[in-house]
């Protein structure tokens, strides 16, 4: 009975998510694994979700902890667990809300992993081996621009599979990506990918579109296809970046992305717009990134640093100072 209301409860809210928040199908699909999960802790505790207690929820927190959860996905689960309940409260079906005061994993402490810049280039010159057959030729110009696409705009592979045709701009260098929550953004794009976008469309999409009469407009202005002409599906595209790149994901070119460009002196309020970030706290996972880099820059070029010399690092020491005082106002912002 207790497992009963359990789902009843996840269902309704899973139904409020997508109708009224307006949430894509994966988010609330991923909301609704997440509590399932927390229902099943509290019904092995012989608790419900709507008596649990913060108790409760600290001892799941511990839970993911000691069966080797990292803390970003314990994050998650908790940060789904916070909307659930304070979905609940504003419903009125509880008077407390039991993550009050629980202290989050602070995932956002933990840096995403990367490839070094020398792998992306490796990557990428290794997607330009030319291909003959004509077939053989259009996917590899498809899979060329994806993946310039994905480390060039720090795209999610979601945003890639949904993009149209009619969200590039070429000739201004951006596209219009529609990121979490059907959020809009223009993201531009370099030369590189620019040109794989442009042969891609040139030589590769028009031989795949062929394949097939569509049966609706928006699966025709879909931008990447299959080789049956269908829409590129999520899967299709992580198996081909683990093959071009020895095992890394998607998501991994878009952290190379924004790591690369802190590294060479992007402001994090640049990499969250670019991104799509919701939040600046959820970049701030790059700051020790931006930090180590001026450490490396005073110890160059400041007068007491171990790499100054002579009257030139002076300069470049009041440089360092003013980046550190900007750097400084960022994160106070």
């Amino acid at each position: 009975m207790d497992t009963q209301r359990n789902l009843e409860l996840i269902w309704e809210y899973r139904t409020y998510l997508r109708v009224e928040k307006g949430l894509r199908p994966l988010t609330c699909e991923a909301y609704d694994s997440d509590l399932k999960t927390f229902a099943e802790f509290l019904e092995s505790r012989h608790g419900v979700l709507l008596s649990s207690t913060q108790q409760d929820v600290a001892a799941f927190l511990e839970h993911l902890r000691t069966h080797g959860i990292d803390s970003r996905s314990a994050a998650r689960k908790l940060s789904c667990i916070r909307g659930f309940y304070k979905w609940l409260l504003l419903d009125r079906r509880i008077h407390h809300d039991p993550t009050v005061n629980i202290e989050s994993p602070k995932a956002w402490k933990v840096l995403p992993k990367s490839l070094a810049e020398s792998e992306v280039n490796a990557m990428l010159d290794g997607a330009e081996q030319a291909a003959n057959h004509p077939q053989a030729r259009a996917t590899h110009l498809r899979d060329r621009a994806i993946l310039e696409l994905l480390y060039a705009g720090g795209l999610r592979v979601s945003e890639v599979t949904s993009l149209s045709t009619s969200d590039l701009t070429l000739d201004l260098g951006r596209v219009m990506v529609r990121g979490k929550g059907d959020r809009e953004r223009i993201v531009p794009l370099g030369v590189t990918a620019l040109a794989a976008l442009t042969f891609y469309l040139r030589e590769g999409r028009p031989h795949l579109a062929r394949v097939r009469s569509f049966a609706n407009r928006a699966d025709a202005a879909r931008l990447f296809l299959s080789l049956r002409g269908m829409p590129l599906t999520r899967q299709t595209i992580w198996q081909m970046v683990k093959s071009a790149s020895g095992g890394a994901s998607p998501h991994t070119l878009r952290h190379s992305c924004a790591t690369h460009m802190v590294e060479h002196g992007a402001d994090l309020r640049s990499v969250q717009v670019l991104l799509g970030h919701a939040d600046i706290s959820t970049t701030q996972v790059y700051t020790h990134l931006a930090l180590g880099r001026l450490k490396a820059v005073h110890r160059l070029h400041h007068p007491r640093g171990s790499g100054a010399r002579g009257s030139g690092a002076r300069g470049s020491g009041r440089e360092v100072v003013e980046k550190t005082m900007l750097l400084a106002d960022e994160e106070g912002s």
